[in-house]
Order: structure tokens, then sequence, then C-alpha cells
């Protein structure tokens, strides 16, 4: 089931803002994987309008301790999941933020598939951005006009290297006469631990 959720009615922050920016991390699996998310993510999370967790948190209190360094919280389950997180939040979002349209899902299956799986899985929602989870592993790439983007796993310990995400949506232009480079809108970046 899928959900579309508009930031500026959620957000505090005036309808005026020129930028957000959001920091991203999946496949937390706490306390499977360790006992907290690492400090240095927290500590960069401190400076970000909305933080979205692409899923597999396993319990609850991942989102309390993202809670605790920004208010505007963006959860979507995994497979890993436990049942009381499943019953909480959605398997599929879309968020609109200064007229982008951001697609959220975990994902599943094998992980050489993930793009094909998430492009299907959005086909209808004309999304600029998916962002989603499951591998592990980063990646930051354009196929097709949209950004795909995982921010790998903050707390694996057997992956080539621990990652979360920083993205910064700039304001798009409200004169559609005036063209933009929509790539040049969207700074995506994966900060390695």
């Amino acid at each position: 089931m899928s959900q579309v959720i508009n930031f500026s009615e959620m957000s505090n922050s005036p309808d005026h803002i020129n930028g957000v920016r959001i920091g991203v991390i999946s496949d937390t699996h706490i306390p499977d994987r360790g006992e907290h998310i690492p400090q240095v993510v927290l500590d960069a999370f401190k400076h970000v309008d909305l933080i979205i967790h692409a899923g597999d948190m396993v319990g609850l209190g991942v989102i309390d301790e993202l809670k605790s360094v920004c208010a505007e919280v963006v959860v979507v389950v995994g497979n890993m999941d436990q049942q009381a997180v499943k019953k909480k939040y959605p398997v599929k979002q879309v968020l609109e933020i200064l007229g982008y349209r951001v697609g959220l899902m975990h994902g599943s299956g094998a992980p050489l598939n993930l793009p094909e799986l998430l492009k299907d899985a959005f086909k209808e929602d004309d999304c600029d951005l998916i962002i989603f989870g499951h591998s592990h592993k980063p990646m930051n790439e354009r196929i097709g006009g949209i950004l795909f983007f995982n921010p790998g796993s903050a707390t694996d310990l057997s992956a080539a290297y621990n990652s979360y995400g920083i993205i910064e949506l700039k304001k798009r232009l409200a004169n559609p006469d005036l063209t933009c480079d929509s790539q040049s809108e969207i700074e995506a970046k994966i900060i390695k631990i």
C-alpha cells in the first residue's frame, strides 16, 4: 500500500524554504547488528530537516533514536522488521518535497534486480528520486532520469564499509519557461563511516 506525504504539510518549516536537507539511513538491524545507531550518524542528522529510514530497523527503538535528533522522520518497513514495526509503518511511500516526488521502499529479492523491481513498483508515481535499502550496498546512480539512492548500512560489520546518506533538494524554479537541470537540483552523497 502506497501513501503520499507532502513534506510542507508535515514540517514546521516555512513554505518559502529554498532547500531541504535529508538524512538517509537503512538496514540498521538494531538490536541484531548493534545496540544503537552510530553516534557519528546521529551527530550528522542533527543538521537535517528530515530523516528517512529505508527499512530493516528491526525494532522501534531506532525511530526513537532518530527522533531524538530530528523531529521529522519518515519510515518504510523492511523484510526483517519486527511485527510491531510492520503494524506501524507502510511498505511504500511517496513524498512530495519542494516539487520533487521521492519514492521510498525497502526492496526485496536479489540485490542485482533491485533497481528494476523499484522502477516497476513506482512506475505510476512519476518519481524524481527513489530511496531504498535491502542490499546493504550503497548506490547513487541515475537510471532513465530517476536517481536511485541506497545509503548502504551504518551497522553491518560484514559490509565492505558502513555508510549513510545526505540528500539536498533545492527548490525548483516556479517558472516552467526556465529550463532547469534536475540533476543539479538534487545533490546526493554517500558518507562512509
